[in-house]
């Protein structure tokens, strides 16, 4: 993990016997005896059952929505169109993030965008025209784009910072989860109990944890310290406040403090791909549905396990360093993908993909957190939010117009050299946290 004392330690506080710098922290309690400390305390796992009943709300109507738009009689255009505003606001919400927090506060705000991402689905159950249709995707893509900023953050914040890296990990596995259950759940029961049941039980997943929002806004959600961490026999320092209570910095402010632009490069260009193989894989010419769906799967698969191996393996040895071989294993799966004719060259293609993307997502977002004051762990979390949305909005825009001239093989070739281009950047972070005082 990179070293703390240049960056601020989140909303969690260490014993003032501690070293500055915690990456060595699992050594050392190996060596005194002393317990490491809890990652899942009772606030955080609050926040992990509100990202998991958010990410369960909008995969459920994410391929739904556009089979309402058809209905409606709006033809692809406008499928196409509901998808396209339900990004628009989620990154709208990412932009606007700093200043909401800055005004509401992080848990008020996790609940504006619980009731945003939910309420709005009710609209759907009876049908509707095209323009409540696309009304309902840009409000609830906002909802959206508050919850998954405002967990992000919050988890941060409630993580002992020794053990950050680890916890961000096992935050991704609950976060990619909904994604293989939820999505293809969807589009089932919408065949066969129609779309209302679908905007139904969308509408109640997101509403879910407004039923223990009491006790994240009372004392414990207020108090996301490292008091609840320490091991027993330390010494206790008082609790931080929320940490929306500080002024945080805008999405450019934040962008510009150091460090943060690098990790920000490398994962905008790991979600390029990430969008194309999500968009065009089932299209591609000579690969069947079932291998297209399997390819799916287990890049959502092994990207879950990239993403928590990362987490326990950067704690330890340093996140920075993980970038460049997983740039190259996910570089190496696309380049797989030329070979669309062989089932076995998809799946072990996805699945280096998946492996390399997951690390990326992982140790990204630990140095974004890493390097942002207490103030700024909601802006960290906006921009790495942001790479995610741009990268699988443009990756599939500027394939599209690719592959029309070169075909799918080439093009899946010139995705994963987007990639490689970030390796020179990759290994810049690798030597900058390398040169950092231990």
């Amino acid at each position: 993990m990179p070293r703390f004392g240049s960056y601020g330690r989140s909303m969690s506080t260490l014993t003032a016997a501690q070293p500055q710098h915690t990456t060595r922290h699992d050594s050392t309690a190996q060596s005194t005896g002393t317990p490491r400390a809890r990652i899942v305390s009772g606030p955080l796992a609050l926040v992990f059952l509100s990202e998991f009943c958010a990410l369960t709300s909008f995969y459920l109507m994410l391929s739904v929505t556009p089979m309402y738009a058809a209905a409606a009689g709006a033809g692809t255009t406008g499928a196409g169109l509901v998808t396209g505003v339900l990004l628009l606001g989620t990154v709208a919400a990412e932009l606007g993030a700093a200043i909401l927090m800055r005004r509401f506060g992080y848990w008020a705000m996790l609940l504006a965008g619980a009731l945003l991402l939910g309420v709005p689905a009710l609209a759907l159950l009876p049908g509707g025209s095209l323009a409540v249709i696309v009304t309902v995707s840009v409000v609830r893509g906002f909802g959206f784009g508050m919850c998954t900023v405002m967990t992000g953050a919050l988890t941060a914040a409630l993580l002992p910072p020794e053990r950050r890296g680890e916890g961000l990990g096992l935050f991704g596995v609950v976060a990619t989860a909904p994604g293989i259950v939820a999505l293809p759940a969807g589009v089932w029961l919408a065949g066969h109990l129609g779309m209302a049941a679908v905007a139904g039980l969308t509408a109640a997943s997101a509403l879910v944890p407004l039923a223990a929002f009491p006790l994240m806004s009372g004392g414990a959600g207020r108090r996301p310290a490292a008091t609840r961490h320490q091991p027993t026999g330390t010494r206790r320092q008082p609790a931080a406040a929320d940490p929306g209570s500080e002024r945080p910095d805008g999405l450019l402010s934040g962008l510009r403090r150091p460090g943060q632009l690098r990790p920000f490069l490398i994962f905008a260009a790991s979600t390029v791909a990430g969008g194309v193989v999500v968009s065009f894989l089932p299209l591609a010419a000579g690969v069947s549905g079932n291998v297209a769906a399997a390819g799916l799967l287990a890049q959502a698969l092994t990207a879950t396990i990239g993403r928590w191996w990362a987490g326990r393996r950067g704690d330890r040895s340093g996140h920075a360093r993980l970038l460049v071989p997983a740039l190259a294993i996910a570089s190496v799966g696309m380049t797989t993908m030329i070979w669309l004719a062989s089932p076995v060259a998809v799946l072990a293609g996805m699945s280096l993909f998946g492996i390399g993307f997951g690390i990326v997502q992982n140790a990204t977002f630990v140095l974004m957190i890493d390097r942002m004051p207490p103030s700024g762990l909601g802006t960290a979390s906006a921009l790495w939010n942001l790479a995610y949305d741009a990268g699988y909005g443009a990756g599939p825009a500027l394939f599209g117009l690719i592959v029309m001239h070169t075909g799918y093989p080439a093009a899946f070739a010139l995705t994963a050299a987007l990639m490689l281009a970030a390796l020179p950047t990759a290994r810049w972070e690798r030597s900058a946290a390398a040169s950092r005082p231990r």
